[in-house]
This record gives C-alpha cells, sequence and structure tokens, in this order.
C-alpha cells in the first residue's frame, strides 16, 4: 500500500522542521517540560548500552499507560527471563514513575522526537526485536520507520473514545496505513474494536483492558503517614481530575456537606495542576478556607479545602480519601476518567454520567453497585452521607467488578506478544 498523501506531507514538514528541534528542546527544557540532562535521547541519541540478547521494546505516551506497560513488562519478563526491555514515554513524570517501577531487566528512555533521523537514530541504535505500543499515541515516522525494518509491531490495550474515532474516520487512508503496519492489535473494550473493524476493515482481537490487571502506584508511607496526622479523624472527601466547569458543583456540594458535617475536608486535585491559581480564585470567591498543596501548606482545623495543585500524588489522595468524585464526569464532552486506582486504594467511587471513554468499565460497576452515580451538588452531598456512614459501594463489590471487567487482558497480550516475537521478524543480537 501507497504512502497517503496526508502522510507524506507530514513528513516532509517534519523533515523541514528538524532543524528546530534542538532549539525547542532547549526552550522545553528551560520551561521545566523537558530533562535537559537527558534532551539527547529526544533527538535518538542514547544515553546507555544496548543490552546484549533480545530487546523488546514498549511505548507509552505518559503516566497512564506507564504503569500499564510496567506491569506488562514485570509479567513478560517472568515468563521469558531471556528477554530484555526498553521502556520509552513522553513525559517527566512517567520517566520518575518508570525509574521506580522497571525491574532490574527494563530500562528507560524518552522517545526521540517525530523526525525521521530521531526515529532512524533510535531504530539503528536499539535494533528491537518486537515493539510494543500502547493505547493509542501513534507517531507516523515512529511506525513507519519501525515497520520498514521489518520490526513485529503490537498494538495492545487500543482504547479510543467516539470523539477519537470520528477523529481517525476523517482521515481514513492515513488511519487505515498506520494501523496497518502493527501485526496484531488488541482493543480494550468493544467500541474500540468495532470502531477499529470498520476502519480498517480487518479482525480486531477484544483482548481487554490492561488497566484493570495494572498494579497501581503505591502512595509514599511516610508522606501518607503524614498527611494522616494532619487530617486526623475528619470527614474527608476527594475530587479528583476535576476539569473547568466542574469545580463549582464540587464547592457547591462541599457547601451543603458542611452544612451536616461542619468539620469535613475537601481534597480538590485538579487535573491540570497548572490551572492551581484559576481554582485558587474561585475557593476564595466562593469563601472557603483552603490551603494549597503547591506552596508546602497543610490544612489547620479551621480549613475547609486542601487544593492538591501537584503532579504524581493522586495515590496520596486516594489512599487517604474514603470517597473520591471521579471527575471529568460531570460535564459533557470530557468522558470521564478511570475509576480502578481509587477502588485499588479502597476509595469509594463517586462518578458523573459523562463516562464515554470508559462506557464499558462504568456498566460493569453500576452492575456490581460498586460506584454512585451523581450529577448535582445535592446527590454529591447525599453520596457522601452514605459512604461516611458505612452505607456506600464496597470495595469488594469494586474488586468483583474489576475482575470481571479486565477479561483477561493481561494472559491475551502476552500470548499475542509472544507469538509474534517467535514469528522470527525480528533481528537478534548476539552477546
Amino acid at each position: 500500500m501507497s504512502l497517503p498523501l496526508s502522510l507524506s506531507a507530514y513528513r516532509l514538514l517534519m523533515r523541514c522542521a528538524a532543524p528546530l528541534a534542538v532549539p525547542l528542546l532547549q526552550h522545553r527544557a528551560r520551561a521545566g517540560k523537558e530533562d535537559p540532562d537527558r534532551r539527547n535521547e529526544r533527538l535518538g541519541h542514547p544515553t546507555f548500552p544496548r543490552p546484549p540478547g533480545r530487546l523488546v521494546w514498549l511505548h507509552g505516551a505518559s503516566v497512564g499507560e506507564s504503569l500499564v506497560l510496567a506491569s506488562l513488562v514485570e509479567a513478560f519478563a517472568a515468563d521469558r527471563p531471556d528477554l530484555r526491555f526498553l521502556v520509552t514515554t513522553g513525559t517527566m513524570t512517567s520517566a520518575r514513575l518508570m525509574a521506580k517501577r522497571l525491574p532490574p531487566v527494563a530500562k528507560h528512555q524518552y522517545l526521540p522526537i517525530d523526525t525521521g533521523s530521531a526515529v532512524r537514530g533510535f531504530l539503528d541504535y536499539w535494533k528491537p526485536d518486537l515493539a510494543v505500543f500502547a493505547e493509542s499515541e501513534l507517531w507516523p515516522n515512529l511506525v513507519i520507520e519501525t515497520a520498514a525494518r521489518d520490526i513485529p509491531m503490537a498494538l495492545v490495550n487500543a482504547r479510543m473514545n467516539d470523539r477519537s474515532l470520528a477523529s481517525w474516520n476523517k482521515r481514513p487512508d492515513s488511519a487505515r496505513y498506520l494501523l496497518g503496519c502493527f501485526d496484531w492489535i488488541g482493543a480494550a473494550d468493544s467500541r474500540t474494536r468495532d470502531g477499529l473493524e470498520n476502519l480498517t476493515g480487518k479482525a480486531i482481537t477484544l483482548a481487554g483492558n490492561l488497566k484493570l490487571e495494572a498494579r497501581a502506584e503505591a502512595a509514599d508511607p511516610k508522606a501518607l503517614a503524614q498527611i494522616r496526622d494532619t487530617i486526623g479523624d475528619r470527614p474527608v472527601w476527594l475530587a479528583a481530575s476535576t476539569h473547568p466547569g466542574e469545580e463549582a458543583i464540587v464547592l457547591h456540594a462541599h457547601a451543603l456537606t458542611l452544612k451536616t458535617h461542619p468539620d469535613a475536608l475537601l481534597i480538590l486535585a485538579p487535573r491540570h495542576p497548572e490551572r492551581g491559581d484559576e481554582v485558587a480564585r474561585l475557593i476564595d470567591k466562593q469563601g472557603f478556607r483552603g490551603v494549597r498543596r503547591s506552596a508546602g501548606e497543610t490544612p489547620a482545623p479551621a480549613d475547609q479545602i486542601w487544593l492538591a495543585d501537584t503532579l504524581g500524588e493522586m495515590p496520596l489522595w486516594y489512599a487517604c480519601a474514603p470517597a473520591a468524585l471521579i471527575a471529568g464526569s460531570l460535564v459533557p464532552d470530557i468522558g470521564g476518567h478511570n475509576p480502578i486506582e481509587a477502588s485499588q486504594a479502597g476509595t469509594a467511587v463517586l462518578s458523573g454520567e459523562h463516562t464515554a471513554s470508559f462506557d464499558d468499565l462504568y456498566a460493569v460497576y453500576r452492575q456490581h453497585k460498586a460506584m454512585i452515580t451523581v450529577s448535582t451538588a445535592a446527590s454529591i452531598a447525599a453520596a457522601l452521607d452514605r459512604v461516611w456512614a458505612h452505607r456506600g459501594p464496597s470495595i469488594k463489590a469494586a474488586r468483583a467488578a474489576i475482575a470481571e471487567a479486565s477479561g483477561g487482558a493481561m494472559a491475551t497480550s502476552l500470548a499475542a506478544l509472544d507469538a509474534l516475537l517467535e514469528g522470527g521478524k525480528g533481528t537478534e543480537i548476539e552477546p
């Protein structure tokens, strides 16, 4: 199949933009968005030797995909001790997570930027025997150059909401070409499976959602002990990953809650911590007494809201809150967020009605009565009363929902990857 015009144009554009890569990375490093000591990795230059033997390369966009890949590496390495693993991600937060989570047989590098020279330098050096991409982030040059080397390729935990599928369908030639580079695709849910089958005209495996079997990052024990000591026995709830338009509803719910629980504490964690100033102004405008985590502040007994405007601390907040509103679900066009981390931490799940990105998962949660659906400030306050009175969803129900929803995704994906690896398409590097 010849390269579609749109992909040819993209490759030409990236070739022309390549000279700007170094100053752009320097600018991002000054802004704190790139690791200044590891910028060369983004240009396709490695920072440690390639291990001998067969190498499996896995790529995920950010923190959520990183957790999936770390769990996949752990399981794959247990079955195949002869393999070595390279994990690439694009964010500093995910790099820090991988430094803590990956086993000794795996190393982390930053993903090269999607210029032909950076991608070719990366592939020339690492010569992977298998390439595994997670979810739906497909950089065209990376996919095309990998496929051109006849390296077996898999797309695991493919998951797309209606909006992303519609976007793919607007450029069907490019989508079919890129997806056609993969030797195996495992869909996380039936919507993605059906959408990709309609798009590609090929059968797609419904493998199940790997995120449901991924081991969540544990909260730091020392930090958690300090937070619990600070909070004491106050009734606490978490609004996790809120978006614009949701904080107003959350604050109204907290105002109602304070009428019956005057010592209640809301931990408000915006999805994007850089919105901290905006959310802090809203808290002040509504007349609440609040403190900010980013400023190193901790709540005194009189404080009503703790603004958790920091990155990478969600495990702490889930671990200390018996109830969590999984936001992105109170207003349309966001699609909700994954409730699994909350359930794994033993936190009761509250969610709004707008959960298109995770409809399959929330359907199983509702079937097992493992969540409370809310839509208004009053319904949130009522749900909190239920949880704090020990009449809310049980953790046992949440675990049953997770077990059913996962569908054996890990075993299915590992079997497919092992079969690809033994298909003989990769080039083994001798010790």
